[in-house]
């Protein structure tokens, strides 16, 4: 049987891949950032049954770590594609990791002795990292990676690790691997809310967008899961949601829902009130979409603990870095409403994840005018692209919810396995 690619280590790959690998084929997931676990690592509780986001996805990283028919590929990008279906060849980059794959143990003495504190980008900007570091505590695979563009070559990190596992210099390599077919879940990232000028994202440090907000609510995120506003770090009294920053606007060329910003405020709303229930919390939007199952009912439960629900969007957010003042009509009542929140949440909508073009051109399989890729018919067939072989599952072809996400994958990983056994009948 022939092998298969799956490029992108989000919850949509590790289930294309752990599907694959359990019918007897041999996976190589590439992942460019230094962890599996895509977004879904970032979250804090998963709607509607509010379980522990990593509780759910954490078992399935290390599943895919240990699975013999499995192998990781991080700090890697694919660069180019030659052959047709049953005969790829994929060509992979690896970046430099500065440390030696296999004496990293991940004990951590490095990082806690290392001098220099940076943006990390996992924490969405609420927190900081070191220049040798980890993501997040529950990486896989569990080793740290040293940032040279930050690296001030203080020696501390060579002189702890006990394993000499740290390396001065380390250079790119490339590979090669053959594969009977590919699956792209190369997945979203956020709508950059500076956009949106009318809301004062970074002008104002108490206008987060949703994905600070997941961080700061995760107790292993940067503040512990307290909420505070970043102003003067006391609990806020009054929050405020406002939806589909970056989705329904074709002003900014953003047309579509993104499917899941109204369910996940909802979510965090009913933490909200669930950790602080002295706190106001309101949600602005222009229409609840609740379509999944159990997703009407928990709607409903939101309403039932006190978040109040405003239809009707704001057209700027008045004040300063110190008070904020939100007028907007209710659009169910004709009145108009003054707001004073002390923080605002920009539910932030998805895009494409950087690069996506540039794998299209790469495979020659097309994108839509929206930028995700597009698959062989929007009803019928989902995963499948005009390039045989070649596949697309997840969030790379269109906004999803992790439920979603995952069935999608697996259909993916189903129609690679044919692929597979074709090849090895041949």
């Amino acid at each position: 049987m022939g092998d298969v690619v799956v490029i992108g280590a989000g919850v949509t790959g590790i289930q294309a891949a752990l599907d694959l690998a359990n019918h007897g084929i041999l996976v190589h997931l590439v992942e460019r950032e230094p962890s599996i676990g895509g977004h879904m690592a970032q979250l804090d509780k998963t709607f509607p049954t509010n379980d522990c986001s990593m509780c759910i996805l954490s078992p399935k990283m290390m599943e895919v770590y240990r699975h013999p028919r499995i192998q990781i590929h991080t700090c890697a990008d694919v660069t180019g594609i030659e052959g047709e279906v049953g005969n790829f060849t994929v060509k992979v980059r690896k970046s430099p990791r500065f440390i030696d794959e296999g004496l990293c143990n991940g004990c951590g003495d490095c990082i806690q002795i290392c001098p220099v504190e940076v943006y990390n980008r996992f924490d969405a900007g609420v927190g900081t990292r070191k220049a040798i570091y980890k993501p997040h505590q529950q990486v896989v695979p569990d080793i740290v990676i040293k940032d040279p563009d930050h690296c001030i070559e203080c020696g501390l990190c060579y002189d702890v690790c006990s394993r000499d596992a740290i390396k001065k210099e380390d250079t790119e390599t490339e590979i090669e691997l053959r594969a009977s077919s590919v699956i792209i879940t190369t997945g979203y990232r956020v709508f950059d809310a500076t956009k949106k000028e009318q809301y004062h994202y970074l002008a104002f440090p108490d206008v987060v967008t949703s994905l600070e907000f997941e961080r700061m609510m995760n107790a292993s995120g940067p503040t512990g899961g307290k909420i505070r506003r970043l102003s003067n770090g006391e609990t806020p009294k009054s929050i405020v949601f406002i939806q589909c920053v970056g989705s329904r606007d074709t002003q900014i060329d953003r047309p579509y829902c993104s499917g899941v910003c109204c369910m996940a405020a909802i979510k965090n709303a009913m933490l909200i009130r669930e950790k602080y229930p002295d706190t106001d919390v309101s949600i602005l939007y222009m229409d609840i979409r609740a379509y999944g199952k159990g997703y009407e009912e928990y709607y409903e439960r939101a309403k039932s603990a006190g978040v109040h629900f405003l239809r009707g969007m704001p057209g700027e957010i008045i004040g300063n870095k110190k008070a904020m003042t939100i007028r907007v009509e209710d659009t169910e009542t004709g009145e108009i409403k003054i707001i004073r929140p002390e923080l605002v949440i920009l539910s932030v909508g998805m895009e494409p994840s950087p690069g996506t073009g540039v794998i299209a051109e790469k495979f020659g399989i097309p994108v839509e005018p929206t930028g995700f890729f597009k698959s062989l018919h929007d009803a019928t067939d989902t995963v499948a692209t005009l390039k045989p072989g070649i596949y697309i599952a997840g969030t790379s072809t269109a906004p999803r919810d992790i439920p979603d996400c995952v069935a999608h994958g697996g259909a993916a990983a189903m129609r690679a396995f044919q692929d597979a056994i074709r090849e090895g009948s041949e």
